[in-house]
This record gives structure tokens, C-alpha cells and sequence, in this order.
């Protein structure tokens, strides 16, 4: 496993490309809500570590990980200058797991490609509660944050 004993979340917020100004929408699932309310906590910490002011964080709610893509969508066409799409699948007995991840992880990349602003994949994809719990604030650190230094990265790409 990639992140076996490793906490990716640690970052120093003069390394990344200043928040001041920016607006970045965050799409977050309510299906397992414990999972991505962390992950929102994350990343809404980082995001104002890195100057993006409280009124820039643009939340939306929609009901599961499938409903990320049309939220990120709508979230572009206001204007954003970068989406963070917060999710949380957990593998169970069906194949429902696998239509999920595959249909989100599409749409996110054709929202890449055809979008003049990036939009950050944040959706644990676990085969187990606990995994998703070590990835969003546990042992493998926060993923949430990770997507809000991405976040802020890929939009000073965007603008060179």
C-alpha cells in the first residue's frame, strides 16, 4: 500500500501558491458523512492556512459520490477558480462500488479536460471503514488537505 505508515499531509503553507483572492468551491458527498466531513475540515484548514479568506470557500452539498460531477459542474459555471470534490466509497458486497468510482473518476476527468479551471479528486475509494477513516484525519493523515494544496497549485498553473 502506498501510504503504509506514512502521513501525507504535512505541508508548509509558504512552499504553496497563495489562496488570497481565490475562490474554490467544495463539492462534498453526504453519503458517509463521517469520512467527508473530515475531509472538508481538512481541507477547509489548509485552504485558509494558504491565505483563501472563510466567504471564498464555497461549499456545496450534494447526496452521494455520483452527484460530485454535476455539483463540480455547476460549481464552474459560477466561476470558481478551483473545485475540490469530496467523496466516500467503500467497497461492499456489489458491483456498485465499482460503477461509482468508475463514473465519478470519468466525469471528473472530462470536467478536467474541458474546464478552464481544475477540478481535485478527493474521493476515498476503501475497501474497508477503517481505511477510510486512517485517510481522513487518522494515521494516513487527512486527504482533504492534500486536495486543498492541490487545489492551490493547480490553479497557479493554470493562471502561467
Amino acid at each position: 500500500m502506498a501510504t503504509a505508515h506514512t502521513n501525507l499531509s504535512a505541508f508548509n503553507p509558504e512552499e504553496v501558491p497563495s489562496g488570497k483572492g481565490l475562490r474554490i468551491a467544495v463539492v462534498v458527498a453526504e453519503w458517509n458523512q463521517q469520512i467527508t466531513e473530515n475531509l472538508f475540515q481538512g481541507a477547509e484548514e489548509a485552504l485558509l492556512a494558504c491565505g483563501v479568506s472563510k466567504d471564498n470557500i464555497l461549499r456545496t452539498n450534494v447526496p452521494g459520490s455520483f452527484e460530485l460531477v454535476f455539483g463540480a459542474k455547476k460549481a464552474l459555471e459560477k466561476g470558481a477558480d478551483a473545485v475540490i470534490v469530496i467523496g466516500s466509497v467503500i467497497q461492499g458486497e456489489t458491483k456498485h462500488f465499482d460503477f461509482v468510482c468508475q463514473g465519478v473518476t470519468q466525469g471528473i476527468v472530462q470536467l478536467n479536460l474541458s474546464a478552464n479551471a481544475p477540478v481535485i479528486f478527493c474521493v476515498l475509494t476503501d475497501n474497508t471503514l477503517q481505511q477510510a477513516i486512517d485517510r481522513s484525519g487518522g494515521q494516513h493523515g487527512n486527504k482533504g488537505v492534500e486536495a486543498a494544496v492541490t487545489a492551490l497549485k493547480m490553479v497557479a498553473l493554470a493562471k502561467s
